[in-house]
């Protein structure tokens, strides 16, 4: 079965309207947030290869060099489904886009 990477997306400036609401508003977000989640992952667990996980600040080598860059790329994971189509559909009602400020979740296949 094709196996699909699905990346977590994020404006800067929706983490950043996120981290600045009340300490308590970002606790209770999280709370129902990440509970959504655990429930997402062991609904979709016959599908999930690798269950990746959240990443921080990038930092990008070119030919110029080290240096410091900005992505809306903020997590990972690998699916296992039968077209781009049904890998998508699995991430419809995923808590990164309805519960936290995610932007969306990009799929696309991992080609060997």
């Amino acid at each position: 079965m094709p196996r699909f990477l699905a990346v977590y997306t994020m404006k800067p400036e929706d983490v950043a309207s996120f981290r600045n609401l009340p300490k308590a508003e970002q606790d209770a977000i999280d709370a129902v947030g990440i509970a959504a989640w655990a429930e997402w992952l062991e609904s979709n667990a016959a599908f999930i290869l690798e269950p990746g996980g959240m990443v921080g600040k990038t930092t990008r080598v070119t030919r110029d060099g080290v240096a410091g860059a900005v992505n809306t790329i903020c997590g990972y994971l690998v699916v296992e489904a039968n077209s781009a189509d049904d890998a998508a559909r699995l991430f419809e009602d995923h808590p990164h886009i309805t519960v936290f400020p995610g932007d969306g979740v990009d799929i696309m296949p991992l080609v060997t």
